[in-house]
């Protein structure tokens, strides 16, 4: 069995991070060691939660694991948060990156052009190093436009989505893959560069006219679990895709509507199947 090691915070209601990364990777068969960088109420959405950090055990809990000789088959970041937590994640990869093992870094701080409040031009800056040794990173447009000081466009051709590819492919990443791309009325998918094989790969869905926390989270995990499966660049993005879509699509029929994430309980079934 593979292990991963995912590095996110919790949100103990929300339904996002590693409330999502550690079921879904456990469904999908993959050993999943968790890594929290704090502990928050529920998520940022919600008024008034609490947040614990936890920056301070990251190093005792990492050194605790190199005395017990504890190996990964590929290491996850997630939301981060904090320059300081990012300077601690490049001694992780250091440190456990081996031969056959990956790096999948989603480098969660911006959307719909603009960066999240906490985030400032430094921490752009620290993320895109961070990127820069991982082998696939998975920016939006807005977190890609940001980290190559390329202009954000709401509208765009393949031109623009090429040209941001190689300018992400100049950070030093093997694979870059950039989410939320619509290169037609109604759909939306990720276009990808694999700088190893010289080759680009696209997958398109149709869009759900819904918008939920936590999909990002749900839609890495899944490419993450896919990957460890041994599913390739192509197979693995589709599957996070068609899952993505397919829990919008089944919580947009919950009477209940549950604003705060996605019902990824029951469409782990299908995800099951997807990856056999």
């Amino acid at each position: 069995m593979k292990r991963v090691l995912t590095i996110q915070d919790i949100s103990c209601l929300g339904k996002c991070s590693l409330t999502i990364a550690l079921p879904v990777l456990s469904a999908m068969g993959v050993e999943t060691v968790i890594l929290p960088t704090a502990v928050l109420s529920t998520h940022t959405m919600f008024k008034n939660f609490t947040v614990k950090d936890l920056s301070d055990q990251i190093t005792p809990i990492v050194n605790h694991w190199k005395s017990e000789k504890v190996d990964f088959d590929a290491i996850y970041t997630g939301y981060l948060g904090t320059i300081e937590e990012i300077e601690l994640m490049k001694g992780i990869f250091k440190d456990f990156k081996k031969d056959g093992s990956f790096v999948f870094v989603d480098p969660v701080m911006a959307d719909n052009g603009k960066l999240y409040a906490a985030f400032n031009e430094e921490y752009v800056k620290k993320n895109s190093e961070l990127c820069a040794g991982a082998d696939v990173i998975v920016p939006n447009i807005t977190e890609a436009a940001f980290m190559t000081g390329t202009e954000y466009r709401e509208e765009y051709g393949e031109d623009y989505i090429k040209l941001l590819l190689s300018r992400l492919n100049d950070l030093g990443a093997k694979v870059s893959v950039l989410t939320g791309v619509s290169l037609e009325k109604g759909k939306t998918g990720v276009y990808g560069y694999d700088s190893t094989a010289k080759e680009y790969f696209t997958y398109q869905n149709d869009r759900v006219d819904a918008s939920y926390h936590g999909t990002g989270d749900l839609f890495s995990s899944t490419a993450v679990g896919a990957l460890l499966r041994g599913k390739s660049l192509y197979e693995a993005f589709k599957i996070a895709a068609d899952y993505t879509a397919l829990t919008i699509g089944e919580t947009l029929k919950n009477p209940k509507k549950p604003w705060y994430g996605v019902d990824f309980e029951t469409t782990i079934p299908s995800l099951v199947k997807a990856i056999q």
